[in-house]
Formats: C-alpha cells, sequence, structure tokens
C-alpha cells in the first residue's frame, strides 16, 4: 500500500535493511516554508483549516523524506472540544482563562460527539492522505489524560504544574472525574482518527514525569492504558511518557506497539527496562541538533547501534526546536537513511 512502510514495519517489530526515522514537531517551527504560514494565520485557524493543516503536515516530508507523516494539529483541540475554553497566545504559549479547580467546573466538562466538535481534524486527515498520496504511513495523535489535565487545572504551561498536582492531591475524586472524561473523549477521537485514515496513533505525556512513580500510577498510567486497550484492535499505539523512565517496565506489559524514550536514559538501560520484545522510539536530545553536522552523525549512528536496528524508531527525546538550522535536520535524517548495521 505504501510505497515506504518502513515505520509500520518497525512498529510490528519486523526485521528491517534500517530503522525508520521521524522527528517530533516535524511539521513546524523551524521551517521557512511554515514560518510563512504562520506569519499570515492564527495557530488555531492552522489546526482547524484542514488545507492549513494538511500542507504543514507534508512539508517536512518534502524537504526531508522522513519515513512517518505526523498530522499538524495540538493536544489542547481536545478541551477545547469539551467545553473549555483554550487560548494560544503568541511567545506566551496555551493560555486557559476559567481553569478547571471546583465541582461546578468539573461538572461543565462535557464528553463531546467528537465527530461534530472535532471534524475538522477528520478533514484534515483525508486532505493530508491525499497529498502524502500513499508515500509514507500517517501518525495521529492525542496528549494523555494527565498532561491535559495538567493544563485544565494549572491554565497555563508550568515548571512544576503546583496547581495541576494540589488539585489532584487535595480533590482526588474529582480529579478521576475528570481524568474519566478526558480518557473517554480521547479514545473517541483517536477511533475517529483511525477511521478518517491515520495509520497509528501517539500518546503524549508531556508532564508525566513531573508525577513521582506511584503518584504516575495512579494519575496517568491507569488512562493511558485504557486508552491503549480501546485502541488496540484500531491501530498501532505508542505511548511516550517524557521523564517516564522508570515506568517503562510496567508500560511495556500492555498493548501498546511502542515506546517513546526521551534522553534521560541510555538506549541499553531502556532496552533493560523495556524489554526486547517491545519497539522503542527515540531518544536523542533535541538541542544536540545544535551540534555540527558530522557530531550528528556520529551520534545519530551509535545511538541505532545501541538500540539496535530492530524494533527501533529513530526520533528525538522530544520534538525538534525552533532555532535549529535545516542542514542539521537534514543531518539527522540522513543519518538515519545511510546507516549500514
Amino acid at each position: 500500500m505504501y510505497k515506504n512502510n518502513l515505520y509500520l514495519r518497525a512498529l510490528k517489530g519486523e526485521t528491517v535493511e534500517r530503522p525508520p526515522v521521524w522527528m517530533m514537531r516535524q511539521a513546524g517551527r523551524y521551517l521557512p516554508e511554515f514560518i510563512k504560514i504562520r506569519e499570515k494565520y492564527d495557530f488555531f485557524t492552522r489546526c482547524r483549516t484542514p488545507e492549513l493543516a494538511s500542507e504543514i503536515t507534508v512539508q517536512p516530508i518534502r524537504r526531508y523524506g522522513m519515513d512517518a507523516a505526523i498530522l499538524f494539529s495540538d493536544i489542547l483541540v481536545i478541551p477545547q472540544a469539551m467545553n473549555i475554553e483554550v487560548e494560544m497566545k503568541p511567545n506566551f504559549g496555551p493560555w486557559l482563562p476559567n481553569p478547571i479547580r471546583t465541582q461546578k467546573d468539573v461538572d461543565n466538562v462535557i464528553v463531546p460527539d467528537v465527530t461534530v466538535e472535532l471534524d475538522y481534524v477528520m478533514q484534515a486527515i483525508k486532505a493530508t492522505k491525499e497529498l502524502l498520496n500513499n508515500e509514507v504511513p500517517l501518525i495521529g495523535f492525542a496528549g494523555s489524560p494527565w498532561t491535559i489535565l495538567c493544563y485544565c487545572v494549572q491554565g497555563q504551561g508550568s515548571k512544576n504544574f503546583d496547581k495541576a498536582k494540589e488539585f489532584c492531591f487535595t480533590q482526588p475524586l474529582l480529579a478521576h472525574t475528570l481524568l474519566q472524561k478526558i480518557t473517554d473523549t480521547t479514545i473517541a477521537y483517536l477511533k475517529e482518527k483511525v477511521k478518517a485514515g491515520v495509520d497509528a496513533v501517539q500518546v503524549f505525556d508531556s508532564w508525566g514525569g513531573m508525577l513521582s512513580p506511584l503518584d504516575y500510577q495512579e494519575f496517568s498510567w491507569k488512562y493511558i492504558n485504557q486508552i491503549t486497550e480501546a485502541l488496540k484492535d484500531d491501530a498501532p499505539v505508542i505511548a511516550f511518557g517524557k521523564g517516564c523512565w522508570f515506568a517503562l517496565e510496567e508500560m511495556s506489559k500492555s498493548n501498546v506497539s511502542a515506546l517513546g524514550v526521551d534522553w534521560t536514559i541510555n538506549p541499553k538501560m531502556a532496552r533493560k527496562f523495556a524489554g526486547d520484545k517491545i519497539t522503542l522510539q527515540g531518544n536523542m536530545d533535541p538541542s544536540r541538533l545544535l551540534s555540527s553536522p558530522f557530531e550528528i552523525k556520529k551520534i545519530v549512528t551509535e545511538m541505532i547501534n545501541n538500540f539496535g536496528k530492530d524494533k527501533y524508531i529513530v526520533n528525538l527525546g522530544h520534538g525538534i526546536l525552533p532555532n535549529i538550522p535545516l542542514d542539521h535536520a537534514k543531518a539527522f535524517i540522513d543519518a538515519v537513511k545511510e546507516y549500514k548495521a
């Protein structure tokens, strides 16, 4: 079906000639062609306009030829659909003017009909599939329920999400009610994305590492696990928990097809914790793309050697930074394409 199905083969654990490569946030802010669109349209207009979202999605594929595309969207379209106001302020980030703090706030949060409220995402998927023309698979994504809760309660980004944690620890019943609503919405959303044409889905637990291992199980992993269980017969699911190396062993026992890892763990330890049966994805420090192209190629080759070429997807340990030179991003991709075991 696809001219390049390396990514899907790696997710299945098949033997491959080289590992596939893509970059988190590859469709975005480091690309000059993206910046031109950003100058004309605000953030959520880009997300909500299928022609724009699909164009942004394929820009890095045209330029670098990654082995998978990831739909341009945002994790905060889910709370927007759930009757929670979310703005994206330039040079600031997410801003929620009415954060969730009380029983009444939680009661006002709805589990929406995603086929109506998030139809623009499904239209973007269909438009993207046309532009990709069976070149490479398309990844859809969502934020983990815990990560979404962090923004909904904190009201903005944070270094420690203290208000979100306070909410969970002082009002756990309310927290679990909110987490379940987010989970139910996310499951419906991801299932619709698969129906619309995505080939795999990734759950981003960007703030999972804010929790202790015990609290992670209660407030994050059990909800991600509900999502992976619900999607297991629909599409491969990749779970990525930033700073969550401590949970790799537990996560590997689930129905995920792959686990993303960040740069705070070395490949051999990640393999040891997760076991040899599951595909791993990661884990170069995005800041390392500021090194010289020569150094980048050296690091990438060593990274592949340490993870092993099979059951492995080359990626960064988090999203690409906006100040990365274009030829450095190219060096990262080319290093994988040129890899010889």
